[in-house]
């Protein structure tokens, strides 16, 4: 039996993985797929001092009583595993980044993505600076159940997020195994990751959790 820890993405909650879950289940592992602060059923907890470090330390609490984790990030929790893994790097047996930020250390959201930058910037035009509203239909999810389904777990997300730099200093994370999975369908192009041991696509938009989880879900069991 394996122990997934599966991480959600910016704007999104731990619903997001909601048809992985049951999948995984079945094939006998554990799933864990927690909401981080300032999302979803956690959204009273948004504010502006959340950030990048409150993710990261919800993270390191979920894996205090657990071992050889597959610990998953999609998106901007690419970000935030990295963090994870430097922080307690012995209780995880791989990374998953699935289509996700894969950061150097020291670096930011912006400097992996130096895109977003144009969504802080309108967020500083506006009356609330700290948070960047959802973008629903820039995750590559097209059915109309699907969307619908999507924007009912969509809350803002924290500029300090995306701002504050993570720590990648631990040789101990570096040894950690990891896994690519990168989804191709209207793909923006993106930096080389680093080497290795699978790197995988689906052919499929950006929330391949929502459009393909029967599909991801073998995937993150071949890694275990």
């Amino acid at each position: 039996m394996a122990t997934y820890v599966l991480v959600h993405g910016a704007w999104h909650s731990g619903a997001a993985w909601d048809r992985v879950v049951p999948l995984l289940t079945a094939a006998g592992h554990r799933v864990l797929a927690p909401t981080l602060t300032g999302y979803g059923d956690r959204i009273h907890l948004l504010g502006p001092e959340v950030g990048l470090d409150t993710h990261i330390d919800d993270v390191v609490s979920v894996l205090d009583d657990l071992q050889d984790v597959i610990l998953v990030g999609h998106s901007y929790a690419g970000m935030v595993i990295t963090g994870a893994a430097n922080r307690v790097p012995r209780k995880i047996a791989r990374l998953v980044f699935l289509d996700a930020m894969v950061p150097r250390d020291g670096e930011s959201a912006i400097d992996v993505m130096p895109a977003t930058q144009h969504l802080i910037d309108q967020a500083a035009r506006s009356g609330t600076p700290w948070r960047l509203p959802p973008m629903s239909r820039s995750f590559g999810v097209t059915d109309p159940a699907d969307l619908a389904w999507l924007d009912t777990m969509l809350s803002d997300q924290p500029v300090r997020c995306l701002l504050q730099p993570v720590a990648f200093d631990d040789p101990a994370a570096h040894a950690i195994p990891r896994t690519h999975i990168h989804c191709t369908a209207d793909a923006p192009p993106r930096r080389p990751v680093p080497p290795a041991d699978q790197v995988w696509e689906l052919p499929t938009g950006h929330d391949c959790m929502i459009t393909m989880p029967a599909e991801l879900a073998g995937l993150l069991l071949t890694a275990a």
